[in-house]
């Protein structure tokens, strides 16, 4: 009797060790999975700048052009909208701060 009352503590005992391993091995899976999603949004991040990139360079030739063409009363607009923005974003800023 005494004998089957040890080996079950000793089932009980392995049990408890393969459930802490099951509960580690869980924790680096996870682990993986964060870490794959965190480069994925850092890829997806890269992917936008890249984007926004191009379209900054094509803006710029466009207005380059334009520049070029003298066309005095565009550039005078476009002038004024740009520093009116800057004036907007400037103080909406100082009114957050």
């Amino acid at each position: 009797m005494s004998e089957a009352y040890e080996r079950e503590r000793q089932n009980n005992a392995r049990l408890d060790e393969l459930s802490a391993k099951v509960s580690a091995l869980r924790g680096v899976t996870i682990d993986i999975y964060d870490n794959a999603r965190a480069q994925d949004v850092i890829d997806n991040t890269t992917d936008t700048f890249a984007s926004m990139s191009s379209n900054l360079k094509g803006s710029t030739s466009r207005l380059t052009r334009m520049a070029a063409s003298g066309n005095r009363v565009a550039i005078l607009k476009l002038s004024g909208i740009i520093i009116g923005i800057f004036l907007v974003l400037y103080y909406a800023v100082k009114l957050i701060l």
